[in-house]
């Protein structure tokens, strides 16, 4: 099935989405087609380009699975696959914006995106601007006459602010610009960027796509009005991504509605449980009613991921790496979205406005597919170890 229809039930689309089996013979998977070669029938065909494939950079079965299965989900024009999740905020940008331009981010944006942005976004001459992430309509104020882009990313990464993205994107639209949304926390199950007004949709399939931490790949989804750029500029970078890879995610994606369940139903339930814990100061997760953004959440999402923030109650990096030590089942690792629970420390410096204040360090945490209760223990002893010092 190409694109399958809005009243089919989301584990039904994504066990069904992307690829027609009768194209390759009966067989349920698409085929992993290795190729960078492609070769024309005749000396016209070849002048005129005047056949579905031309050249591997260009997509092939494989990546074409992937991205209208993935176009099923977002309700987009087009997709592109790209090799990692910083490579789907990075092609966009270089996309969209020139020298000259003026770009709006949030201020809670992932760092890698803020990294890009600050180093090879300004050498090559995008004037960038951070922005509140709970400016909401407000974000018209800070539009500029050569403003271009809005890059977005709801709800932030590390400390979970929730934006108002539908308000951000009528205004941002209503002044000319494109606006941009790294929606990896909630994917397209739990969010449609496309249905609130913004015109790309950025994910990291590495994440809960992928599922098993063993795959790097992002995909970027555009609407009608920007999927013809967005891909010209796809094929003059060449950035593509490999069929191995590419057939990972898609086969990650199947069960992705199953596990975002099992993720959710285990974040929300230890983080209810924080809440009522000694040496914890805040819980940062959007789904629960203590959240300040609380209701924007509730409003705009369906669903919430496995993903949220704790804030220790007083201390330092000391008590924050404790913490870490302690633990036994989470890893210390920097990504999520697979089967093992992981545990960072939160950092903050770099930001210029959402900094808090906090009454303690961060840890952020990914809450996998273990048991409930044998993950409330390991971060008791987290939590007594942070205590202790």
């Amino acid at each position: 099935m190409a694109k399958d229809g809005s009243e089919m039930g989301i584990n039904t689309r994504l066990a069904h989405s992307g690829n027609n089996p009768r194209d390759y013979f009966g067989f349920v998977n698409p085929p992993v087609v290795h190729a960078s070669t492609v070769l024309y029938p005749d000396a016209a065909s070849m002048a005129a380009r005047s056949q579905k494939y031309t050249y591997g950079t260009r997509g092939t079965p494989t990546t074409d699975a992937l991205a209208l299965a993935v176009d099923a989900l977002e309700g987009s024009a087009g997709t592109i696959v790209v090799p990692s999740g910083l490579a789907a905020v990075t092609i966009p940008l270089l996309t969209f914006v020139s020298a000259g331009d003026h770009l709006l981010i949030v201020d809670s944006v992932y760092h890698p995106t803020r990294n890009f942005a600050d180093t090879m976004l300004k050498r090559l001459g995008v004037e960038v601007e951070y922005y509140d992430p709970h400016v909401g309509a407000g974000i018209a104020a800070l539009v500029k006459p050569n403003t271009k882009v809005v890059f977005t990313e709801s709800p932030a990464s590390n400390t979970f602010e929730v934006q108002d993205i539908p308000a951000i994107a009528k205004a941002a639209r209503a002044a000319g610009a494109i606006v941009m949304m790294d929606n990896t926390w909630a994917t397209p199950l739990y969010f449609k960027p496309l249905d609130h007004g913004v015109d790309i949709s950025i994910h990291a399939a590495t994440k809960y796509p992928a599922g098993h931490s063993d795959v790097l790949l992002g995909t970027v989804s555009a609407n009608e009005a920007c999927w013809k750029q967005l891909y010209e500029g796809f094929c003059t970078l060449g950035c593509c991504s490999g069929p191995d890879d590419v057939y990972q995610v898609l086969r990650g994606l199947r069960t992705m509605g199953v596990r975002l369940e099992h993720h959710q139903k285990s974040a929300l339930a230890i983080a209810a449980w924080l809440e009522g814990q000694p040496g914890v100061a805040r819980v940062l997760h959007p789904a629960l009613p203590s959240h300040p953004d609380y209701a924007v959440w509730k409003r705009d999402f369906c669903g919430s991921s496995g993903i949220f923030s704790v804030v220790l109650k007083g201390g330092g990096q000391r008590q924050q790496h404790a913490f870490l030590d302690a633990l036994k089942i989470f890893g210390l690792g920097y990504s999520w979205g697979g089967y093992e629970s992981l545990a960072v420390p939160v950092f903050l410096g770099d930001r210029k406005i959402a900094k808090g204040p906090y009454d303690g360090p961060l840890i952020r945490l990914q809450i996998g597919l273990e048991d409930v209760e044998d993950l409330k223990a390991d971060i008791k002893r987290g939590l007594e170890a942070a205590a202790a010092i």
